[in-house]
Formats: C-alpha cells, structure tokens, sequence
C-alpha cells in the first residue's frame, strides 16, 4: 500500500493553445478599444430591459399559452397564410384604383366569394373567442 498521495501529471500547454489564448485576449481588448461608454450603457441597457422583458413574458400565463398554441403545425400554417395575404392584399391595394363607394360598390364587392369567405372565416373566429371569453370569465381565470 502506498501511503503517499498520487497526483495526476499537469495537463501540457503547448504553444498553439497559448497563440490561441493570446488571441482571444487581443480580440476582448480590441472589443473595449472599439465600444464607447456610451456604447457600453446602451448594451447594458438593452440587455437589462431584455432581461425584464424576458422575465414578464415568462410570468405571463395567457403568453405561454399562445406559445404552446402557435407551436401547433395548423397554426404555424394559418400564420404562413394569414402572412402571405397580407402581402397580397397590400400588392393589391397599392394597384387597385380607389373604390367608388356608394351601395352598388357595396353590393359587387359582397358579392364576391373571396369577401363572403373572408366574413365567414371571422365569423368563426369571433364566435369561438366569445365562447372562449364567457368560459374564462365563468372560472375566473
């Protein structure tokens, strides 16, 4: 039994790991030379409000839940779609002429399919949001 303690050999540094480190220490010190303190109290700003920004959205439980809910491979979808008509409706609006107003206008423009389908798709989700609504309300959540 050999009662002295054993210790392990020193980890060898060779001389690529000290280029490296001497390096990375140039490129810190070239970081501070380069950020004014003005720059310095704008980023520790930023990252302190960020920070709190972080720590709300994380407490905030109607948040996390519309998260978890936009996770969802149909809603990432209906987002992908709702984005691409909003593209196209404003494509289309800058080069449409402006409407002539009146009921007749009113009437053609009800009376196109694209229109009814728009109103029915908020309908839907009008009705279920008053649905949802009166149910939180009733728990009191």
């Amino acid at each position: 039994m050999n009662t002295q303690t054993e210790t392990s050999p020193a980890p060898s540094i060779n001389e690529g790991d000290l280029q490296r480190l001497v390096e990375f220490a140039q490129l810190v010190t070239s970081a501070q030379d380069a950020l004014s303190d003005d720059m310095v109290n704008r980023l520790a700003s930023a990252l302190s409000e960020g920070i709190t920004l972080l720590d709300r959205l994380t407490r905030n439980e109607g948040f996390t839940h519309l998260l978890r809910e936009l996770d969802r491979v149909e809603n990432q979808r209906f987002l992908i779609c709702m984005s691409n008509a909003f593209t196209a409706a404003s494509r289309e609006l800058a080069t449409a002429p402006p409407s002539t107003g009146g009921i007749g206008g009113l009437l053609k423009l009800m009376s196109d399919p694209g229109t009814q389908e728009g109103l029915r798709l908020l309908a839907f989700v009008g009705a279920r949001m008053s649905n949802s609504l009166r149910e939180v309300h009733r728990r009191g959540l």
